[in-house]
C-alpha cells in the first residue's frame, strides 16, 4: 500500500488550488491540435467536487450560445495550466445539480463577500519585506 501511495505523492500538483463548490473560475486548459499546442479558457460555475488525492476531479458548468456545457477537469493534470477563481460563492450544498434546470439570472450565485475581503486582506510575501 505504501508504493501506491508514493507513486500517487509524485503525480500532485506543488501549487495547491483553493476551489470550492459555487465558485466562478477560468480553467487555462492545453489543447492540442495537430502538431500545435494552445491554451484554451473555460470560464463557469464549479458545481461539483469528487474524491481526494491523485484522482481528484472538479465539474465547471457554463452557458454557451444557449446550452448548458459541463466540463471536468482532473485538478492533478498537466494539461490544466492554471484555474484562476473570478468570484467567490456562497452556497449551502455540496453538489449544485439544481443550476442545470435554470435559466438566465436565475442561474447565479450569490457572491461571498466576507470570503471576498478576507482574500483581499490576507498579507502577501511582499508586505512582509
Amino acid at each position: 500500500m505504501d508504493k501506491i501511495k508514493a507513486i500517487e505523492n509524485e503525480q500532485l500538483r506543488e501549487n495547491k488550488l483553493d476551489l470550492n463548490i459555487g465558485d466562478t473560475v477560468k480553467v487555462y486548459c492545453k489543447i492540442k491540435e495537430g502538431n500545435r499546442e494552445r491554451i484554451q479558457v473555460f470560464e463557469g460555475t464549479i458545481i461539483k467536487k469528487q474524491r481526494g488525492g491523485a484522482n481528484e476531479t472538479f465539474t465547471v458548468r457554463r452557458v454557451a450560445y444557449g446550452t448548458g456545457v459541463e466540463r471536468t477537469f482532473p485538478v492533478n493534470s498537466p494539461k490544466v495550466e492554471k484555474v484562476e477563481v473570478v468570484r467567490k460563492g456562497k452556497v449551502r450544498r455540496a453538489k449544485l445539480y439544481y443550476l442545470r434546470d435554470r435559466v438566465g439570472k436565475a442561474t447565479k450565485v450569490k457572491e461571498d463577500i466576507v470570503a471576498k475581503n478576507a482574500a483581499k486582506a490576507k498579507p502577501t510575501s511582499e508586505d512582509a519585506e
